[in-house]
């Protein structure tokens, strides 16, 4: 074993994911599309923005997981 044991080889080896740099598909869908991505915890908003943004997304695609107690559905 000249150089240590190799990787095991497989055929899906070619089709395996890569890493994307998530910023910068967010800046892009901005300026290439006007698509706007925005954590409500982001941290380089104000409390006032980040709840502007929790109101929108609610009103826009309703109040999901985060506004369900445990055990309750739907």
């Amino acid at each position: 074993m000249i150089g240590g044991p190799t990787q095991p080889r497989s055929c899906l080896s070619r089709v395996q994911g890569f890493t994307i740099n998530a910023e910068a598909t967010k800046v892009y869908g901005w300026n290439s599309h006007g698509i706007l991505v925005v954590a409500d915890n982001d941290t380089r908003l104000t409390w006032l923005e980040q709840e502007l943004d929790r109101q929108l997304g609610e009103k826009l695609y309703g109040r999901g997981r985060r506004g369900r107690q445990h055990g309750q559905t739907g």
